[in-house]
C-alpha cells in the first residue's frame, strides 16, 4: 500500500519538460532608454554686415607732354640742314638741339633732361637700338619727359658700307622697338657718322622720316674738346640762325649744357620744338 502511494505521488509531480518556463519567443527585452535628443541649434537672424570693397580705380598714367593737339609745322629744313621758317616774317633766330648715341646712363640723362626743362627747351635724342635694348627704361624716360626720339640706326656703323638688307634691318628694328616702348614711331633719322647713300635716304623716306645730319657740330667727340669749355666755345663759334646743333650724351657736354644754353639765349636765340619742322626738306 505504501508503495502504491509513493508511485502515485511521483506521477502527480511530474509533467512535460518546460511547461512551467515561459517561451523565449514571447519574452520581451527590457527597454533601453533613448539618449536625449540633440538640441536644435537656432542661428540668430543677424543682418549681413559683410561689405564688398569698392573697386579700385587704376592709377592714371603720367601725362605725356607730347600728347597734345597737333602742332602746326611752320618751319622746314634746308638741304644743308639748317632750320628755316616757312614765313619769312617768323622768327629766324632759332636753333635745333640734338643729342646722339644714347640712351646711356640714368644720372647723366636725368641731369640733361633737367637742364632742358630749366630752359624750356625741346631736343631730338637720336638713339641706337642696341642701347635701347640695354636701357629700355631710359628710352621711356626721354619720352615721358616730353622730349623727341629720333632713329640713329641699331648699331653705330657706317651704313654706306652695308647692303640693302642690312640697311633695312638697321633702320626698321629701331622703329619697331621705339614703337613697342613708347607707342610712337620716330619721324627723324640721323645716320651714324653722318654717312649715308641713296639706299639709306630712300629707306628713311619710305619709313616716313626726315633725314638729317647737322650744321653745327659741337666737336664734343674730339680729343681736344672733351671738356665743358671746349664744347661751349665750339658751338658758339658756329652759331647762326637755324643752327642744327649736334651734341652727344657724354659727361662733359652735360656739364657744359646749362651755361651753353644760357649763352645761346643771351644772343637772342630760342630753341625750336622739333615737332614744328616739316618732314620734307626744301
Amino acid at each position: 500500500m505504501l508503495l502504491i502511494v509513493v508511485i502515485l505521488t511521483a506521477i502527480g509531480c511530474s509533467g512535460k519538460p518546460g511547461t512551467n518556463t515561459p517561451e523565449l519567443a514571447n519574452q520581451q527585452e527590457p527597454a533601453v532608454p533613448s539618449p536625449d535628443p540633440t538640441p536644435e541649434v537656432v542661428t540668430p537672424n543677424v543682418p549681413d554686415v559683410t561689405t564688398t570693397p569698392a573697386p579700385t580705380e587704376p592709377e592714371p598714367e603720367p601725362e605725356n607732354p607730347l600728347n597734345n593737339e597737333p602742332i602746326a609745322q611752320n618751319y622746314h629744313m634746308t638741304s644743308n640742314y639748317y632750320i628755316k621758317p616757312n614765313d619769312e616774317n617768323d622768327n629766324k633766330k632759332v636753333v635745333l638741339l640734338t643729342f646722339d648715341d644714347g640712351p646711356k646712363e640714368e644720372k647723366m640723362l636725368t641731369d640733361l633732361l633737367d637742364i632742358l626743362d630749366k630752359h624750356n627747351a625741346k631736343a631730338i635724342f637720336f638713339v641706337n637700338g642696341y642701347r635701347i635694348k640695354q636701357n629700355p627704361e631710359l628710352l621711356k624716360l626721354i619720352h615721358d619727359r616730353g622730349q623727341i626720339i629720333g632713329n640713329h640706326a641699331w648699331d653705330h656703323i657706317n651704313l654706306k658700307k652695308e647692303n640693302a638688307e642690312k640697311i633695312d634691318q638697321q633702320i626698321s628694328d629701331v622703329q619697331t622697338i621705339v614703337k613697342e616702348l613708347t607707342g610712337e614711331l620716330p619721324v627723324f633719322f640721323r645716320p651714324p657718322f653722318g654717312a649715308a647713300n641713296d639706299e639709306v635716304r630712300a629707306k628713311v623716306k619710305e619709313a616716313g622720316m626726315l633725314f638729317m645730319t647737322w650744321s653745327n657740330g659741337s666737336l664734343d667727340w674730339a680729343d681736344n674738346v672733351r671738356k665743358p669749355q671746349g664744347v661751349i666755345d665750339s658751338v658758339m663759334e658756329q652759331l647762326a640762325p637755324g643752327s642744327n646743333i649736334l651734341m652727344h650724351e657724354v659727361a662733359w657736354t652735360v656739364e657744359a649744357l646749362d651755361a651753353l644754353l644760357t649763352k645761346i639765349e643771351e644772343q637772342g636765340y630760342s630753341f625750336i620744338d622739333p615737332r614744328v619742322i616739316e618732314l620734307e626738306a626744301r
